[in-house]
C-alpha cells in the first residue's frame, strides 16, 4: 500500500516554499508521493483574489514536471463548493483503496484544526503530518497519537507578496521555479 501525503492549498501561485515542504515530506515522512490538491475555493479565503483554478493547476504541474514523487490533482474541481478536507479525504480513500492518505498541514493550522468540519473524524481515520511554521500558536494536538511533527525548513514565503510583486512589475525570480515564472509571464497572470 502506497503512503500518499495530501498537500491542500490554493497555490495562488505555487512557490518554492510549497515545493521544499512537499519534497521534505517525501524524504522525511515515509511517503511515497505528495499530491498537491489544488483547491477551487478555500472556505476561509475570499474568492476574488484567486486565479482561475485551471491556471493554478497548470502552474503546479509546471512546477513539479520533473519530480515523479509529486503530483497535482484536481479532484476538488468536481466536488461541491466550498470543498471540505473531510469530503476530499473520504472521496480519495474510496477511489484509491490501494493507498493510505495522510494530511500535510502547517503547524500554524494546528491550533484551529478542531474547528475544521469533522476534525474528529479526520483524526480518527487519517494521520496529520505537520511541518513547522513561523509564529505558530501552541496546540495540545501536538501530542495526539495521529499527529506527527516533521522536521522541515521554516518557510515564510507569501503568495500575496509574489502577486503584489508581479502587479508592480518586480522580479519573482527564485520565489517560484523558472517554469512557473515563464507561464505567469506568458499568460500575463496576476496583472
Amino acid at each position: 500500500m502506497k503512503n500518499i501525503g495530501l498537500f491542500f492549498g490554493s497555490f495562488n501561485p505555487i512557490h518554492i516554499g510549497h515545493l521544499i515542504i512537499a519534497n521534505t515530506m517525501v524524504e522525511h515522512a515515509t511517503l511515497d508521493e505528495v499530491w498537491f490538491v489544488v483547491s477551487p475555493q478555500n472556505p476561509f479565503k475570499k474568492q476574488s483574489s484567486l486565479l482561475h483554478e485551471f491556471d493554478r493547476l497548470d502552474l503546479v504541474n509546471a512546477a513539479i514536471f520533473d519530480n515523479f514523487n509529486l503530483k497535482a490533482v484536481d479532484v476538488e474541481f468536481r466536488m461541491p463548493k466550498p470543498s471540505y478536507t473531510i469530503d476530499t479525504l473520504t472521496y480519495l480513500s474510496d477511489e484509491h483503496k490501494d493507498k493510505k492518505f495522510k494530511l500535510i498541514i502547517g503547524e500554524d493550522n494546528l491550533k484551529s484544526f478542531k474547528k475544521w468540519k469533522n476534525a474528529d473524524k479526520i483524526l480518527e481515520f487519517y494521520e496529520l503530518l505537520v511541518y513547522p511554521r513561523p509564529h505558530a500558536q501552541p496546540s495540545d494536538l501536538k501530542t495526539h497519537p495521529k499527529v506527527q511533527l516533521i522536521e522541515a525548513p521554516m518557510m515564510d514565503i507569501s503568495a500575496t507578496f509574489i502577486r503584489k510583486s508581479i502587479q508592480s512589475h518586480k522580479s519573482i525570480k527564485y520565489l517560484v521555479p523558472e517554469s512557473v515564472e515563464q507561464l505567469i509571464i506568458g499568460r500575463k497572470l496576476y496583472i
